[in-house]
């Protein structure tokens, strides 16, 4: 393999999500969405190679997708590979998931969701996907998780077994997509973990948070196959920051001091204010929930392998008061994150 490539990969949790089937087509193609244009400046400010949405609507033939693709193309900002899956959020059980008595509401589907599809999660690439060898672990049960720590109530399963049998580890999804370069291979390790919040003492999202990241230490460790061949890049929204989140901060933070993941620490290079109460560095967070909120917090993340060279990273975070940070407060709570990394041999 010769000839190293410098590639910038990115993530944005763009919350561009609707509360209907179709609702997202419909306002990209109206054309004067301003939440819609919004996302696609910050991406055409950051121009990544690689980017994984968040909270991007799923359906079948990938209509909003590529609609929201050429209004990025638009601003001079092309991706002509498009991928997603079917995600687990909206996904019907027909069981009562949350232990609150009521089946066929929104948290009693696979993952969080009003409609099978709505927030789901997608890559846009400048190079083509092999679409051949991508492993989705999306429907992997929670009690198939080795080590896993599911929720209990004076232990038995929450909220019964009948529902634990079919509950999946992965609230969205868990991917594994191969980018093809001109000179390697890149793989996504790609994902969208619960928030640790919105429950009770059973701790149901805070202990599937825990084992949806855990996941990616057992994939590397052979747990679900074959370990990556080639350079990869674990990318998504983990919903969890090593400092401040409500939650389990050890499972970011172990794949954070993973010898086999590099963190970058993406900072924003605009003005950060440092939150008092927070123990972490403000300039790396990526997101920001007013209050009654939590705050800014570190929850998105991009994580190449080890044998990757980063050359830089960064949150797109613009000055206070600047425009492009009421562009970035018009889009989304959450930033932009991207790395820079070479990947193969000069």
């Amino acid at each position: 393999m010769v000839g190293a490539e410098k590639i910038r990969i990115a993530t944005f949790n763009t919350e561009l999500d609707r509360d209907g089937p179709g609702l997202l087509l419909r306002d990209i193609l109206a054309g004067d969405d301003p939440q819609v244009a919004a996302v696609a400046q910050v991406i055409a400010r950051v121009s990544p190679d690689i980017l994984v949405l968040q909270r991007v609507d799923y359906d079948y033939g990938l209509r909003a997708l590529s609609a929201l693709r050429d209004v990025i193309a638009d601003t001079g900002t092309d991706y002509p590979h498009l991928f997603a899956l079917r995600p687990n959020t909206g996904l019907r059980t027909g069981l009562d998931m949350d232990g609150d008595g009521r089946a066929g509401e929104a948290r009693d589907a696979q993952g969080y969701g009003d409609f099978a599809g709505q927030s789901g999660m997608a890559v846009l690439s400048r190079f083509p996907i092999d679409h051949s060898q991508v492993q989705d672990f999306s429907a992997l049960l929670w009690s198939d998780l080795p080590g896993g720590i599911p929720p209990e109530i004076s232990g038995a399963p929450f909220p019964s077994t009948e529902a634990f049998a079919v509950q999946r580890l992965s609230t969205v999804g868990h991917w594994v997509v191969p980018v093809v370069l001109e000179n390697a291979k890149l793989d996504l390790m790609v994902f969208h973990a619960s928030p640790p919040v919105f429950d009770g003492p059973e701790d149901r999202n805070g202990r599937r948070n825990h084992d949806e990241l855990m996941f990616w230490k057992l994939y590397l460790d052979g747990q679900f196959g074959p370990t990556p061949e080639s350079a990869f890049a674990l990318i998504g929204a983990a919903n969890l920051d090593p400092k401040d989140s409500d939650g389990r901060r050890e499972a970011i933070q172990a794949l954070l001091d993973d010898d086999r993941l590099h963190d970058p620490l993406p900072m924003r290079t605009g003005n950060a204010e440092q939150d008092l109460s927070h123990a972490g560095d403000a300039r790396l967070d990526t997101a920001d929930w007013p209050a009654p909120g939590p705050g800014a917090l570190r929850v998105d993340y991009v994580l190449p392998s080890s044998d990757l060279t980063v050359t830089g990273s960064g949150v797109y975070w613009p000055s206070r008061g600047t425009e492009d940070e009421e562009l970035v407060r018009r889009a989304t709570r959450h930033r932009l994150v991207w790395v820079d990394v070479v990947i193969g041999d000069d």
